[in-house]
């Protein structure tokens, strides 16, 4: 598989801040005409989403698709319930990690890969503020290093 029919829309970099990427899952979407191609426009927002299971199918929740300028009657709510296309045992077994260890699943990207919208969503855990002080402070010093070399050099 290359890398060139993968186009990618949308990243949740909130996510990587806030939590720590345990597994990824890569899910189809179940959408409707003029949301794909709001999606092709870009017009997607991740931030604050999240999955959660129900009567053994996944949703995301709060994935944000703006209606299409050109959709009038046929749009449908931005901010709806979108069912996420998994196998049951990978769905069985995000919802027992989730639910034993208390893990969040999360929406990391979303892309259109061979002409189909794409969700990779994550099994994560949150981090604490120590923990986000901590990455914060390795990115910096090697910034600073980088910084350092380039101008040595």
């Amino acid at each position: 598989m290359s890398n060139e029919d993968i186009q990618v829309i949308a990243r949740n970099k909130k996510a990587y801040h806030d939590y720590f990427v345990l597994e990824t899952y890569e899910a189809g979407i179940e959408l409707f005409g003029t949301e794909i191609k709001s999606i092709r426009q870009g017009r997607v927002n991740l931030k604050d989403s999240f999955c959660s299971v129900d009567d053994g199918e996944m949703f995301a929740i709060g994935m944000h698709i703006s209606p299409y300028e050109q959709g009038n009657r046929f749009n449908r709510e931005p901010m709806r319930k979108k069912r996420l296309l998994l196998h049951k045992r990978e769905i069985m077994k995000l919802f027992g990690q989730s639910q034993q260890l208390g893990l969040s699943i999360i929406p990391l990207n979303l892309y259109i890969k061979n002409g189909r919208a794409k969700l990779e969503i994550g099994l994560c855990k949150g981090k604490k503020l120590y923990d986000k002080r901590a990455v914060q402070a390795k990115k910096d010093a090697q910034r600073d290093i980088e910084r350092t070399l380039r101008d040595k050099y």
